[in-house]
């Protein structure tokens, strides 16, 4: 794979996953999820900003009768986590006795999703899954079940496909890893 070269703000980055494999692996964890949740009247819970294009080229392939709604937080500043998870954005859907799937884009530390499922089940749902579109073994500092994982990546800061470095690249198709001088 020839890999391109982006320039966000001060830093450069290059391809790491073509837009063709992160389709691939989003029909694959589609495939799964229609076999293993198609009776289990799920409610998906995209976390925002950066689960929002993993969230909604998934959902489309869903094919069960199912819900969906957003959670948005914050926990990263520049190309570091803050250690520290501020909830934005509330839910507002009834969980209790439900199946919540939460959409992330990225799992590094475990400290989002950690503190997420610890706050969702004060909502009594009646089992929590989680699928998200990029893992980071080697960062994990919570341990966490991850139901659906897209791909495992080192550990080093990426952008695109709805990641971002301060607010940019969100709109990038690829997933891009930071080069370092």
């Amino acid at each position: 794979m020839l890999k391109k070269r982006t320039k966000v703000l001060d830093l450069t980055f290059e391809t790491t996953i073509t837009e063709e494999r992160i389709c691939k692996e989003i029909s694959r964890i589609a495939a799964e999820m229609n076999r293993d949740l198609a009776d289990k009247n799920p409610i998906f819970l995209g976390i925002l900003n950066g689960a929002f294009m993993f969230a909604s080229d998934l959902f489309k392939q869903i094919t069960f009768p199912c819900q969906i709604t957003f959670l948005k937080l914050a926990s990263y500043e520049g190309t570091q986590t803050s250690g520290t998870v501020k909830q934005l954005i509330g839910i507002n859907q009834d969980l209790k006795d439900r199946t919540v799937v939460i959409l992330e884009d990225i799992v590094d530390t475990g400290i989002t999703l950690d503190t997420i499922i610890r706050q969702l089940s004060g909502y009594q749902p009646k089992e929590i899954m989680v699928a998200t579109m990029l893992h980071k073994p080697d960062a994990l500092q919570k341990e966490v079940k991850l139901d659906y994982v897209g791909f495992e990546i080192p550990n080093e800061f990426v952008l695109g496909y709805g990641l971002d470095y301060n607010g940019y690249a969100r709109n990038l198709p690829e997933i891009y890893t930071l080069v370092k001088d």
